[in-house]
């Protein structure tokens, strides 16, 4: 089963998508963790896409869909993977059929976590993040025990550039510009289905699987 997790940033799609590997042995293929990893490892992807993601911009369709191509040729998917973050663009979604029909793949549904945005810019600019372990808190829903300080091993909290105000204004201006339409094309093409991003974890995974199962 290989599925698409759709939504602007910060609708929850890493939490959804650690429910579906856990439930379905599914591979998480988060483009935003790859190229995180790249730029830290400077790769060549890593050096090109350091400036765009620390702006809250979108990586160039070139390098987006060579990053994927690359990744999906590197690994096996014995149980299938959601894709996380790709597409992104309409231009990325028809070259993604193609790269299925030449590694032998299809993409069998098309979730889409949809959340007012309003709402989105509260949650996103008041995460944080353990410099240590990864951990992530907000400063309102989820505050840690002891503040900029991380309950799982005492690490560092910080706010990720990509996070700060201006950077997530420009991340949601970019995603209705850029990303929003790619919901218009998967509702033409009938394959999208969108599920409520605005209720408790539970239900919002509760209503995907209601919709896989349902295949």
């Amino acid at each position: 089963m290989n599925i698409i997790l759709m939504g602007p940033p910060g609708a929850g799609k890493g939490t959804q998508a650690a429910k579906l590997v856990s439930e379905y042995g599914l591979a998480h293929i988060s483009t935003g963790d790859i190229f995180r990893k790249a730029l830290k490892e400077q790769t060549k992807y890593g050096v090109i896409a350091k400036y765009f993601i620390q702006f809250g911009y979108l990586v160039p369709d070139d390098y987006t869909i060579g990053m994927v191509r690359e990744y999906l040729r590197e690994h096996e998917f014995p149980n299938g993977f959601i894709l996380d973050g790709f597409p992104r663009t309409i231009i990325q979604a028809r070259e993604l059929e193609s790269i299925g029909k030449e590694f032998g793949f299809k993409i069998d549904a098309v979730l889409n976590l949809d959340v007012d945005l309003d709402i989105l810019a509260t949650r996103l600019s008041g995460r944080r993040t353990c410099r240590n372990c990864g951990a992530t808190y907000h400063i309102e829903f989820n505050p840690p025990k002891t503040q900029d300080v991380c309950d799982k091993c005492g690490g560092e909290l910080y706010q990720r550039a990509d996070e700060s105000e201006e950077a997530v204004k420009v991340r949601l201006e970019t995603y209705n510009k850029q990303t929003r339409p790619l919901v218009d094309y998967y509702t033409m093409t009938g394959d999208i289905t969108n599920i409520n991003g605005d209720q408790s974890m539970e239900d919002v995974f509760s209503d995907i699987k209601a919709r896989l199962e349902a295949m």
